[in-house]
């Protein structure tokens, strides 16, 4: 299975390398690190670990806490494939996917975020949601002017996007796991802009809004 590790670890030579060796001796394959926080002497990775479905995941937690100024934000599944470019994929699918252009970017959005499902509304009401969504999921009473990571009161963790030229939100939500990190909020604010910008954003939503 494929895991997300989020660690927050020492800024300095050595530290990185001395959290792969506890990984590795826990039988966790590493697959990618990402860099989302550098500063005032500390460090915040997310890395990607593929390990046996058996593996404990507080077995990990415990092996890298044994590392000298290492914190576990958190570990949870993902299903990113680790060492590609999947925004690229999914903005190429989206261009040539005429009216299912916001279907498309509803359901590819949970595996490019490593989250659990994300959904579009319209007046506090589902326009579109992934699979994985909650049939009476909980929308937020405000739409923020800009793409905001939250915590729930249920401890749901989300990004509240607006989509103000089509009159909706955006809502990209996971269960497990921590905090979406302002890398994320970054990186989930570019691809909707590129979203926005495409001539069959309109024509899709307008299909969607039909129903």
């Amino acid at each position: 299975m494929l895991l997300r590790v989020r660690v927050a670890l020492p800024d300095k030579p050595g530290s990185l390398a001395q959290v792969t060796k506890v990984l590795g001796a826990s039988g966790a394959d590493i697959t990618q690190v990402t860099v989302l926080d550098r500063g005032a002497g500390q460090a915040v990775d997310d890395i990607t670990v593929f390990c046996a479905e058996s593996t404990p995941r507080q077995s990990l937690v415990k092996s890298l806490e044994t590392v000298e100024g290492v914190a576990v934000e958190g570990i949870w599944t993902t299903r990113e494939a680790p060492g590609t470019y999947p925004e690229l994929e999914i903005l190429k699918y989206i261009t040539t996917a005429g009216d299912r252009a916001l279907t498309t970017l509803v359901d590819s959005l949970p595996v490019l975020f490593s989250a659990d499902w994300a959904a579009t509304t319209a007046d506090r009401r589902v326009v579109y949601a992934s699979w994985r969504a909650p049939k009476d999921l909980i929308v937020p009473e405000e739409t923020p002017s800009r793409p905001t990571a939250l915590t729930l009161e249920e401890g749901l963790h989300v990004i509240h996007a607006p989509l103000p030229p089509l009159a909706l939100s955006l809502l990209l939500a996971r269960s497990e796991g921590p905090a979406f990190h302002r890398i994320e909020v970054h990186r989930l604010t570019r691809i909707l802009e590129i979203f926005l910008s495409l001539p069959a954003t309109e024509r899709s939503v307008a299909r969607q809004l039909r129903k």
